[in-house]
């Protein structure tokens, strides 16, 4: 009972730091309370301010296993987001971790790497292996085979505005921008090596 106490208050202590203006404790301990709030406990106003995708991303992952006469076997692509959707299609209570989890991963890791995908901070470090693990989870769920590397591509379509003509449609729809991935090194069960 202490110890459910006294993790209830930290918890509290932590997120007000996260959500105070900068104040000295904040900054003192600005390490300690990031790293108990990125990624679980995030805090962000987008629950009163909706801020919507204006694209469609299409997040998928590839697999690959060497053998043991050494040869390497790539996987197909399999659709992350698909599967993501059609769990939520027919749910009438989806949970804010199935519809948000991938979406959101690949947010922040886009925002913290650029076009890149060199980590320059310990957050960035974070996010990536965060992506990498839910991947490789979601993967290892679907796919059942054993693997020791991951790569994911992430197809990003804009939205054409409401009213649009279907010529424009089209032309949107010809600006896809695909990003590939590097290839990161996983256990089957989604840990680091």
């Amino acid at each position: 009972m202490a110890l459910c106490l006294v993790t209830a208050l930290m918890h509290i202590v932590l997120v007000f730091l996260h959500v105070a203006p900068a104040n000295i404790v904040s900054q003192r301990y600005g390490q300690q309370v990031n790293a108990w709030i990125f990624p679980l406990f995030e805090q962000n106003w987008r629950l009163f301010a909706p801020d919507p995708d204006s694209v469609n991303r299409t997040i998928s992952a590839r697999t690959a296993h060497t053998a043991q006469d050494g040869s390497v076997q790539v996987s197909p692509w399999t659709d992350l987001t698909a599967v993501d959707e059609s769990a939520i299609e027919h749910n009438s209570f989806p949970s804010h971790t199935s519809q948000n989890l991938l979406r959101r991963s690949w947010t922040s890791y886009a925002e913290l790497h650029g076009g890149d995908d060199v980590s320059r901070s310990e957050r960035a470090v974070m996010m990536q292996q965060y992506l990498r693990n839910i991947a490789a989870d979601r993967m290892a769920d679907l796919n059942g085979k054993p693997f020791e590397n991951i790569q994911l591509r992430v197809v990003t379509l804009p939205i054409a505005a409401q009213g649009t003509a279907a010529s424009d449609r089209r032309a949107a729809a010809a600006r896809a921008d695909t990003r590939l991935l590097p290839w990161w090194k996983v256990a089957s069960d989604g840990s680091d090596r």
